[in-house]
């Protein structure tokens, strides 16, 4: 891509592109995409609860043809600003579908089953990550001329989404509380469970839309100001900007590098990349047959603690391989034991879990705010990690470690187990937490007074 910027600059100009010109495009390239998921982080509210959440994600294909259009077409219109505007539209697309997949999803999940469904979005992640590195071998379209199209592939699950998503109903939680349509979603929910009789199930959305009335027409500016939301969002907060200041840009950024040092040659990393993709895919298979009976929370806490320990003992055999060659090894052991603690907790168990600790009518607004805490820190580390990176070298791993330690002390203290809970009951047990933490903080200065 870089070599087609060189190409584009050449055609227009006669001479060959400035080195630091092609650093400011291709850096424009890369900054692009979390910029674009921070718009799309804002529009998840507005959408999701004026579209309805199936209606949110047909939306948002929109965008992702585009781009693909844009990318696979920038090449014959010798045009890298198309490129570059694509990223920003697919970021978008990308900030919507990360904030409103999850909270589809998991409203339509009965509760047994619902931190199971809600962590199998980020399954697809990773296979649609394994495909790309199998998709960008040298072999395939890793080439100067197929480069293009491996970008313009984006198209095709979108157009498969507009073909089979209208089949899929709308979530019934939205059509009953929000839109007030108590019909629509009794059948939506005979649809999805298969079963005529829905009235129990039908009883407790009821209920939820009775218990949050105060919560109607909530919008994100009144969701912030809202002190009965305080410490859920907080949490939330926590739990996101945990997710990606916990090291996991630093782990993808040094992975390529760890795995050329152990002496396995250029040619073969992206096999081994590959084989790291599997591993996280069966690692987080195995994660979904036991989230029901070891429960998120266990799971997010098992994440941040593996991913506290590698750090340590990542920066450690990262600065010893420079005099002790062999360790290596150790160094590709780690960083894959970081990926594996990212892909059991922070990464597959962040978004399920802030559906949780919200009701229906504030949840969007929740996912406003931390999609865009998401994407504010991933673009702040792709502008500014780099550059600190080049001092820091592997102590860069330090920088993020005391982070990840903070998040996993914090979180095992507010989080509560939701556990076949219902999303009622979960509420009630975070009102229950916060009146047990008042009442022990008004004791102890009682005491001290």
């Amino acid at each position: 891509m870089k070599s087609f910027y060189n190409e584009t600059y050449r055609y227009r100009n006669g001479i060959s592109i400035d080195s630091s010109l092609l650093m400011f495009q291709w850096g424009l390239t890369v900054s692009f995409f979390p910029l674009g998921g921070l718009l799309g982080s804002l529009l998840v509210g507005p959408l999701a609860d004026s579209c309805g959440r199936k209606g949110a994600l047909l939306a948002n294909n929109v965008l992702a043809i585009t781009s693909a259009i844009l990318m696979g077409s920038s090449t014959a219109m010798r045009s890298h600003e198309f490129i570059i505007f694509a990223r920003l539209i697919i970021g978008t697309c990308t900030g919507v579908a990360f904030s409103v997949v999850p909270m589809y999803v998991t409203e339509l999940a009965p509760t047994n089953l619902r931190e199971t469904l809600g962590m199998v979005a980020h399954l697809f992640i990773l296979f649609g990550g394994l495909l790309a590195v199998l998709f960008s071998l040298p072999q395939i379209l890793g080439t100067p001329k197929g480069w293009p199209i491996l970008l313009s592939l984006v198209g095709l699950p979108a157009l498969f989404q507009i073909i089979a998503l209208p089949f899929c109903p709308e979530s019934p939680r939205y059509l009953l509380i929000q839109r007030k349509d108590e019909e629509k979603a009794r059948q939506a929910l005979k649809k999805l469970r298969g079963q005529d009789d829905v009235e129990e199930e039908m009883e407790e959305l009821r209920q939820e839309d009775a218990t949050e009335k105060s919560e109607k027409d909530m919008d994100v500016f009144k969701f912030l100001q809202s002190e009965d939301q305080r410490w859920n969002l907080i949490t939330a907060v926590v739990l996101m900007g945990g997710q990606q200041l916990s090291g996991i840009n630093a782990a993808q950024h040094y992975m390529e590098r760890i795995f050329t040092s152990t002496r396995i040659g250029a040619a073969i990393v992206p096999y081994i990349t590959m084989t790291i993709y599997i591993l996280l895919l069966f690692t987080l298979v195995l994660a979904l047959y036991v989230v029901e009976s070891f429960g998120l929370k266990n799971l997010l806490l098992t994440g941040f603690g593996i991913c506290s320990i590698t750090c340590i003992l990542l920066t450690m055999s990262l600065e010893l391989q420079k005099t002790v060659l062999w360790l290596s090894y150790f160094s590709a052991t780690f960083v894959s034991l970081f990926l594996i603690g990212q892909c059991i907790g922070p990464d597959s168990v962040a978004n399920v879990m802030i559906s949780e600790l919200f009701l229906q009518s504030s949840r969007s607004s929740a996912f406003v705010v931390t999609g865009y805490v998401h994407w504010l820190c991933r673009f702040l580390i792709a502008v500014v990690y780099l550059h600190v990176e080049t001092y820091l070298e592997p102590y860069s791993f330090l920088f993020f470690w005391p982070l990840c330690v903070a998040s996993f002390i914090y979180l095992s203290k507010m989080i509560p187990d939701t556990r076949n809970k219902t999303f009622l009951e979960t509420q009630r047990l975070v009102a229950l937490q916060t009146a047990r933490r008042i009442l022990i903080k008004e004791l102890m200065v009682a005491s001290d007074s």
